[in-house]
């Protein structure tokens, strides 16, 4: 055998092992002694003196690497499983049931003249790891409390819908409409998990892969939390995640463990459903995903708990003496076991058994059709109910169960583990009477032969469907169930908002630290201050919010356990267990998570939280914008704040930071209204009229997006009479020209307000144009207005037809107009159709960079100069003015040399 010193360089558990060997003799009589150990003893006691030597290594302090995979058999041995405490008959009846209702339902979905299928497989696979939790462990909200939080895996919803049927929650014509929620309504039943389609039943939105796992993270470590702020009681509450093996290639499956694991999240389990399969084929045909996910959450900190085998593998592993048959799983890799899945027991007996003698003895008096059903795990009630108890039993870790099944179980040959089962929609009717008889479902071949064939339902008196009540009963009621049982808050009075309403004199500030200084005085009041939820992702300090740090606190579990280094500072970083604040770090997946974790919690726990997510504008819905429709699908609210927005604003950070289009991804997010404020008071009445609508009297279902900038400028004072309706809709005039003969207008929004003002200025004083300044606070709301007025007008032309409100606000006011931001123009072109008069709109279209703001404007022809020719060229369309002024403007004002702009004001970060 080789010595150490003979051996490649590797690196284990991040431990050198190509240290040299001084006493190679020494070494191989170590090596010497395990293998007689082996020899002599077997490979079992072997084992177990390595795992004594590494514990006494330990002891001594000496470093070891970690194992983090273990042998391809159960974790939790037989001789260790509770008492199993159902009727395991009666469970296989109802399971039954439910596996023949929801295959049937997807079969009759694809019938002709429907054909919008659906999926079998996932749940034929998953059924028993659902059922016995259903029957079990998954606690209702009937005690008033949140019961537990389930993410259920969204191609599973099928069986999920065949239970809640046999329970009376759903009835055959809402089957019947399963993905046909317009033409069956109100019947219809949509495709995946979405609360915002069926708001009683979904709490979770789970089928855009990788978002389920991530969301069950924070949505455990926010019922921490609560409870740790004293808002709700979430003790009894626990999250259970639902996913695929496929799934969790996606990064945002495995990519927040750690938090989980560093925050000590036992009230967290995921199940992973390793039935082997991804979409098309194996997960790891040539690996094992089963060992491969084992090692990696061991690595993150989790409790992981192996459901490989059912029982009818217990006695030959028990007679195991060799370890042959471990061997033997261990290096069989997941391509194969798939092949097992689909092939007889002769060929298993052949090609697993038949490589070594001893594999052979070990099945010589077992014939080929109990060969065949040598099981996997996930479909053994009692192996599940086990790991399940282990689960909730285990404290100071989340536990992830990685259990084995059969894609497609149950469904017959033409499904079980074939790589294309994920797309197989319809059984024929052969496969129906394979499946009927399998389940020992009483329904008669003629009833399968003439037309659909029949749901199944044993009868509301039956001891199987009692049973499930009672069972549900005694878990504190039906799940999934979402209700909503939190009040309307008692919002803050108008002096609230007084500050934001002065302005800010002569000092200059940025929107970002107007919204800051709002969200202050919003949190110190007594109605609703402690129910705010700060997010940033480790940008506090740019955002101005540093000032929080003191009062609100960090949230941490743990508290601050060393000194800061700031501690003498008045801004003193500072945590707490009952921090307000939550600091995810440079995470916006983590902090999106958050978010929509907080911004459900009054119908998760009954108890609103609002929740305000500040974040590099360029980082919102760019790069989570995924998350942000996973927040519209599950109803949640609260307030997104796009710092540092515009195309050009951030000057120095450039192009990856310059955000020139998150207000049109916002725009085609239906739960998002989206503001993009000029002024302090302003950002006032949006956030006043966002509490409202949120969460006052008829609260409504929907998020705000405010996008904010680091640019300071003076704030003005609210204008007497201000327009709050049209600040609210999306436009007002914000100054009306003074001066000036030529009428023209001007729309801006945001940071571009200032510049519309300069242009306004030159233009009275240069050129004789009268031109009004409007401040377009929403283009995005503007447009969705306009589209509903549309909708209405075409489907009731009888009717007196409607006026668009940007239509109505801007008649009367003469042309042309002109509209610009630090957007794309695609932003304010929105509304063009609807504007009154000739339109021309102005926006930093293209990638961003890094140089001055008055470079940065002079290159996307958005500055005051700009706009100038802008409202020129139009007048000059229109005859008001000689075309040749258009020229002398360009030149007058050097508008293609950016070296002649003004620079602008630099810094600013909040």
């Amino acid at each position: 055998m080789a010595s150490g010193s003979d051996r490649n360089p590797i690196i284990i558990g991040g431990l050198p092992s190509q240290v040299p060997d001084f006493d190679p003799e020494e070494t191989q009589e170590w090596l010497d002694s395990l293998d007689a150990a082996v020899d002599e003893r077997g490979r079992e006691r072997a084992r177990y003196l390595m795992l004594r030597l590494i514990e006494r290594a330990r002891e001594k302090r000496v470093a070891v690497p970690e194992m983090r995979s273990t042998d391809y058999v159960n974790t939790i041995a037989t001789k260790d499983e509770p008492f199993f405490p159902g009727d395991e008959e009666i469970e296989r009846k109802v399971l039954n049931a439910t596996r023949w209702n929801a295959a049937v339902m997807v079969s009759r979905a694809q019938r002709p003249g429907i054909g919008v299928g659906g999926h079998i497989a996932t749940f034929a696979s998953s059924a028993s790891l659902y059922d016995v939790g259903f029957n079990h462990f998954f606690r209702g909200k009937d005690d008033g409390l949140g019961g537990d939080q389930i993410f259920f895996q969204g191609h599973a919803s099928p069986g999920i819908y065949a239970r809640a049927y046999l329970l009376d929650r759903l009835s055959e014509a809402q089957l019947d409409a399963f993905r046909q929620e317009k033409s069956k309504a109100p019947n219809g039943l949509s495709s995946y998990p979405h609360p915002r389609l069926m708001p009683d039943f979904w709490e979770f939105p789970t089928v855009s892969m990788g978002l389920g796992p991530l969301g069950a993270i924070y949505q455990a470590r926010m019922n921490r939390y609560m409870e740790a702020r004293g808002i709700a009681d979430t003790s009894k509450s626990h999250v259970w995640a639902y996913l695929g093996d496929g799934e969790m290639d996606e990064p945002e499956s495995l990519g927040q463990l750690s938090i989980a694991a560093r925050e000590g999240l036992d009230n967290l389990t995921f199940v992973v459903n390793c039935n082997l399969q991804r979409l098309d084929g194996p997960v790891r045909g040539n690996g094992k995903i089963i060992q491969e996910l084992e090692s990696q959450f061991r690595g993150a900190g989790w409790n992981v708990i192996k459901l490989v085998w059912d029982r009818s593998w217990d006695p030959l592993l028990a007679q195991d003496r060799t370890g042959i048959l471990v061997n033997k799983l261990n290096t069989t890799p997941d391509g194969q076991f798939q092949t097992y899945a689909t092939e007889s027991g002769a060929y298993i007996r052949e090609h697993f058994f038949g490589d070594d003698p001893r594999l052979r003895d070990m099945v010589k008096d077992m014939t080929d059709d109990q060969i065949l059903h040598l099981g996997r795990g996930g479909h053994d009630h009692r192996k599940v109910y086990a790991a399940y108890a282990a689960a909730k039993a285990h404290k100071g870790q989340p536990t992830v169960i990685l259990a084995q099944t059969v894609k497609g179980w149950t469904l017959g040959p033409n499904f079980e583990g074939r790589n294309a089962t994920h797309q197989m929609k319809k059984l024929t009717v052969e496969d129906l009477k394979r499946f009927r008889d399998r389940l020992h479902i009483p329904i008669a071949d003629k009833q399968l032969e003439d037309g659909l064939p029949p749901y199944y339902h044993p009868g509301r008196d039956s001891e199987e469907i009692q049973y499930m009540h009672d069972r549900r009963k005694g878990l504190g009621g039906y799940v999934p169930t979402r209700v909503v049982r939190a009040k309307p808050l008692a919002l803050p009075e108008d002096k609230t908002y007084a500050t934001a309403k002065k302005g800010s004199g002569q000092q200059s500030i940025a929107t970002t630290m107007a919204f800051v200084r709002i969200l202050k005085d919003l949190m110190r009041d007594k109605e609703i201050g402690r129910r705010f939820v700060l997010i940033a992702p480790d940008e506090y300090r740019t955002f101005g919010m540093d000032a929080f740090f003191p009062s609100a606190k960090i949230y941490n579990p743990l508290g601050q356990q060393y000194e800061a280094v700031d501690r003498d500072l008045l801004l003193a970083y500072k945590e707490s267990p009952t921090g307000q604040m939550l600091h995810d770090g440079i995470s916006e997946a983590g902090c999106t998570a958050s978010l929509i974790a907080a911004g459900s919690a009054y119908a998760t726990h009954g108890e609103p939280l609002i929740p305000v997510y500040v974040f590099y504008s360029m980082f919102g819905f760019q790069r989570t914008g995924d998350q942000f429709w996973q927040m519209a699908d599950q109803l949640a609210r609260g307030f997104v704040l796009g710092a540092t927005a515009g195309r050009t604003t951030l000057t120095g950070e450039g192009l990856q930071h310059a955000d020139g289009h998150s207000q049109l991804l916002a725009s085609t997010n239906p739960g998002c209204v989206a503001y993009d404020p000029a002024f302090g008071y302003e950002i006032a009445h949006i956030v006043k009229d966002g509490l409202r609508r949120m969460y006052g009297e008829n609260s409504e279902d929907v998020f705000y997006y405010l996008t904010v900038y680091n640019e300071p400028i003076q704030h003005p004072a609210e204008p007497e009479n201000v327009d709050v309706d049209g600040i609210l809709k999306g436009v007002y005039r914000f100054k009306a020209a003074d001066r000036g003969e030529i009428p023209a207008q001007i729309l801006a929004s945001g940071v571009a307000v200032p510049w519309a003002l300069e242009a306004q200025r030159i233009l009275a004083d240069e050129w004789n144009v009268r031109a009004d300044v409007w401040s377009a606070t929403s283009w995005n709301e503007l447009r969705r207005e306009a589209v509903d007025v549309e909708r209405y007008n075409l489907l009731h032309p009888e009717e007196e037809q409607r006026v668009p409100y940007v239509t109505r606000k801007l008649s009367g006011s003469e042309g042309p107009f002109v509209a610009v931001s630090d957007w794309m123009r695609s932003v304010p072109d929105q509304i063009a159709r609807w504007v009154p008069g000739a339109y021309q709109s102005l926006g930093a279209d293209g990638f961003g960079f890094a140089d001055t703001r008055g470079a940065a404007r002079r290159f996307f022809h958005i500055d005051a100069q700009s706009i100038v020719l802008a409202v020129l060229t139009e007048l000059a369309k229109e005859n008001r003015i000689d075309r040749s002024l258009l020229k002398q403007a360009i030149d007058r004002y050097e508008l293609l040399d950016v070296t002649a702009a003004d620079p602008g004001a630099a810094g600013g970060d909040a």
